[in-house]
């Protein structure tokens, strides 16, 4: 009985680890965005309606390429982009699903530009402003080129 156990626990960890979908910037743009006024910070933010394909990525390990960039290491906000530093979101030159917040598992020091792809599993937020539209969590970060 302990071996079945074992088995299929293996089993479960084996297909988790291993079904993935590897994605683009294209798939994430595809969610459109209002203005919604948020009583708490006294001010409007970009509020996004995803699709249908993207909604049904959320929690699927997914992977993704793009930039990585160090916001601020030391309170660990990192954030994967679809452009440079130089022309990302922050700085205007793409919206809100042109950047996901990254939350990774290996601790490996990126630098700002790396590029990396990353698997990790998908969380949609549309509440908490605080936070990226897109967040990837338990993520697993590979260098592909300096």
């Amino acid at each position: 009985m302990k071996n079945k156990i074992i088995t299929f626990l293996l089993l479960i960890y084996s297909i988790t680890c291993f079904s993935q979908k590897e994605i683009n910037w294209q798939d994430l743009s595809k969610v459109t965005f209002t203005d919604k006024y948020f009583k708490e910070y006294k001010g409007y933010f970009k509020y996004p309606t995803f699709s249908a394909s993207i909604k049904a990525l959320e929690g699927k390990r997914i992977t993704l390429k793009g930039y990585f960039l160090d916001i601020i290491q030391a309170e660990n906000v990192f954030i994967l982009s679809k452009g440079p530093m130089a022309s990302c979101f922050f700085c205007g030159a793409g919206g809100p699903e042109t950047a996901v917040e990254i939350q990774y598992i290996n601790t490996k020091n990126f630098k700002t530009d790396d590029i990396v792809s990353i698997t990790g599993t998908l969380k949609l937020n549309s509440s908490d402003v605080m936070h990226f539209n897109y967040i990837l969590k338990n993520c697993v970060v590979t260098l592909l080129e300096k």
